[in-house]
């Protein structure tokens, strides 16, 4: 039995199936390949507006608190203890997002690494395959002859 497409209308010459199977997926993969860029500028774009919305509001809040309290004309001096409290909250939490993000990264990392080593098994893999197919065909071919 023959492998092959006779191809469409149009007088196409037959193809063997894994060639157009490649030529398919190549395709496929070529699409994926080339919508990367898109989806990281878009990613990064929206992370940067999060945090320029995020900054606006925050200096736009303490902005009409002041206001009004200077309006109202609430006292708006706080004790040295409380300042503390709130610079060594501040600075907590600065840690606390510098980790977040470490451990984030160092994430992102070791996915990235266990891919590549994922890719290298399984070529070696095919190549394994390859040899061993090799050889059963040597040694059926060398049967016949």
């Amino acid at each position: 039995m023959s492998a092959t497409n006779t191809g469409s209308a149009g007088g196409s010459s037959p193809k063997d199936i894994y060639t157009t199977v490649q030529q398919n997926a190549d395709k496929i993969l070529d699409t994926v390949k080339q919508s990367v860029p898109r989806y990281h500028q878009s990613v990064t774009n929206v992370q940067q507006e999060y945090v320029d919305a995020c900054e606006n509001m925050l200096r736009s809040s303490i902005m009409l608190q002041r206001e009004f309290a200077h309006r109202a004309g609430f006292t708006t001096t706080v004790p040295d203890a409380a300042l503390t409290m709130f610079d060594g909250v501040a600075e907590e939490t600065v840690k606390a997002i510098s980790v977040q993000n470490q451990v984030a990264l160092a994430t992102i990392d070791a996915a990235q690494q266990n891919i590549k080593t994922f890719n290298g098994n399984a070529k070696a893999f095919a190549d394994l395959n390859k040899n061993i197919l090799q050889s059963w065909i040597s040694a059926f071919t060398a049967v016949r002859t």
